[in-house]
């Protein structure tokens, strides 16, 4: 954790980024522009082994999801769906309506098996955990507090009944979360709930940080973590551990890149992953939703992948007095494809590995997953003749890619076009297999969004088997 106070011209600044509660009960006000009329194409090699096929079932969901929200400058971004499983192999996916956060439950072939556990009063799906008896939810809630802005909360559900609703900020710790990016682990004891933060008081009053709070299966919280420490934090990456900190790494833009805050906040002397430029809206999105995720391999080693424009120059910002402010100077003007190793929870491995290097193409909503026993799947979102202005992109939509790599980022499988959006998170069934939940729309990025999100009343559950 650091105490050093933000400057006030670093104030994290989401001024086109509306909160996802706004116009969540308006109806397919441009519900047109979202459709793309070009059919993607699927790239083959011959002689080159080949992903199998993405299948597809078909939930009907009891309200309107609004699948679009407005990201900085008002791009248009993936509303986040999250897809968890349990132990027993059953399925439950969390999505935002007007009424509430829906946790549906599936199956383990992803068809419904109940009706929606309705959480009320919660704004955002900032991460879920799937248990045999429901399932825990990180999300945002109402509260009192001198921005007037929500608090973040664990709620957990059992057999259909709520048995805690925890909050994580609130007067006592001088913060508020008027929104989450945020991630959510279980380690079987407990949770890791990793999140951005707003100062209300205190040395980093009406500043944006992010904040780690352990919580136990019944809800007290516990030990551990931090009330401030990425700031301003632009992407949040968590995985759960058995034992000591959870392995967490966050998008800086003071210190400009990404960083291992494993155990300490991320303070001064963190281990750089990469350097970025990272004003708002520069780096190529947060965590979980809408780039990259953290994933562990068998022998202990860490990969993450997320959207990048690199950096030609690095060096610190002499006119910072603190010493902690850098000035990265990008490669590229369009965000590329990056994969990047840890060879533990604290220790990065190389530099990034880059899998796409077209000037002129986008390249939007990085995920990354595990496949089979030693290889990777890393999607994205690809625009090509992109225009951009102020770190984000417009262009034509070209395609959601797929790609296998190895623990190496050494290319195992040619791209692979699919209709299968990945809008969140992924889960892994017992047999290997990835799943999750998307909006069944082809989207357009020609332009940005501005007023309310077009709704959809169903939902694809993907699998795609190893």
């Amino acid at each position: 954790m650091t105490n050093a106070r933000p400057t006030t011209s670093h104030r994290r600044r989401h001024v086109a980024r509306k909160p996802l509660a706004a116009g969540l009960g308006a109806v397919g006000v441009l519900a047109g522009a979202w459709y793309a009329t070009a059919t993607p194409t699927t790239t083959t090699t011959a002689a080159a082994p080949q992903l199998p096929a993405v299948t597809n079932t078909t939930v009907n969901l009891a309200a309107k999801f609004p699948y679009l929200s407005a990201g900085y400058n008002n791009t248009r971004e993936w509303t986040r769906t999250a897809t968890a499983v349990a132990p027993n192999g059953t399925l439950r996916v969390a999505w935002p309506a007007s009424d509430g956060v829906h946790v549906t439950p599936l199956t383990a072939a992803g068809r419904r098996s109940g009706t929606d556990t309705v959480v009320k009063g919660a704004k955002e799906v900032g991460g879920l955990v799937a248990h045999n008896d429901g399932f825990a939810l990180l999300t945002r809630v109402s509260d009192t507090n001198k921005w007037k802005e929500t608090a973040a909360a664990l709620i957990r559900y059992k057999n259909g009944t709520q048995a805690f609703r925890t909050k994580l900020t609130g007067t006592a710790s001088h913060d508020t979360a008027p929104l989450l990016d945020g991630q959510l682990t279980w380690n079987g004891t407990k949770y890791g709930t990793y999140f951005v933060v707003h100062g209300a008081g205190g040395f980093a009053d009406g500043h944006f940080g992010d904040k780690l709070s352990y919580v136990s299966a019944k809800g007290a919280k516990l030990t551990g973590g931090w009330s401030w420490g990425c700031s301003h934090n632009e992407g949040i990456a968590l995985h759960a551990e058995t034992t000591g900190a959870f392995t967490s790494l966050c998008f800086d833009d003071w210190r400009s890149g990404l960083f291992v805050s494993t155990g300490i906040g991320a303070p001064d002397d963190a281990p750089a992953v990469q350097r970025e430029q990272c004003w708002a809206g520069y780096c190529g999105g947060t965590f979980a939703g809408r780039t990259g995720d953290l994933v562990k391999s068998s022998t202990g080693r860490y990969a993450t992948a997320f959207a990048s424009r690199g950096a030609a120059s690095a060096a610190k910002n002499p006119d910072d007095a603190s010493g902690r402010g850098w000035t990265v100077k990008p490669k590229t003007s369009t965000h590329q494809v990056a994969v990047a190793f840890l060879k533990n929870r604290n220790t990065p491995a190389g530099k990034p590995v880059y899998l796409t290097s077209a000037a002129g193409t986008e390249n939007v909503d990085v995920h990354i997953a595990p496949y089979g026993k030693d290889r990777l799947l890393v999607s994205w979102e690809s625009l090509k003749n992109a225009k951009c202005s102020s770190g984000t992109c417009t262009g034509t939509f070209t395609g959601t890619h797929l790609r296998l790599i190895d623990w190496n980022g050494a290319l195992k499988t040619p791209d692979k076009v699919v209709q299968a959006r990945i809008s969140g998170d992924v889960a892994t069934l017992k047999d290997g297999s990835l799943t999750w939940a998307y909006a069944p729309v082809t989207p357009s990025y020609a332009s940005a969004l501005t007023g309310a999100s077009p709704t959809t009343t169903t939902l694809k559950v993907a699998r795609l088997k190893p």
